[in-house]
């Protein structure tokens, strides 16, 4: 019995300790994005983690609205318009941070979206490795 409580205890540690290693990773993908674009501008890494923060929360609770609105010109534009809602995204995050964060425009914020899907990607790849 004891060692079925510590089994569960040490998957919620280490469920947590996931969450925390993504979230820091989304941070640095999000800095070094910033760093690649000139358009774009992130003050520092603590400015990139809050944008991490509020893109997630963005994506969890305001894209998926706009995607069920918006499902007849995705599906006219084969999906397409989807990276359209992505740049809108960022453009959101951007207008709720007022200083620390700052994207020039819209096609800024659409390239901004797809290399910051890269770097998580490549980054989310680099921590499922780490932890095998």
């Amino acid at each position: 019995m004891i060692n079925r409580q510590k089994s569960g205890i040490l998957k919620r540690i280490f469920f947590a300790m996931d969450g925390i290693i993504r979230f820091l990773l989304n941070g640095l993908a999000v800095f070094l994005t910033a760093l690649l674009l000139p358009g774009v501008h992130v003050e520092g890494y603590g400015y990139a983690l809050l944008v991490a923060l509020v893109l997630a929360i963005v994506n969890a609770i305001v894209k998926p609205i706009l995607v069920a609105l918006t499902i007849p010109i995705t599906f006219v534009t084969f999906g397409l318009f989807l990276l359209v809602i992505n740049a809108l995204m960022i453009l959101l995050v951007d207008w709720l941070i007022v200083s620390g964060f700052e994207v020039d425009g819209f096609w800024w914020a659409l390239l901004f979206s797809l290399i910051l899907s890269l770097f998580n990607s490549l980054l989310g790849d680099l921590a499922g490795s780490i932890k095998r």
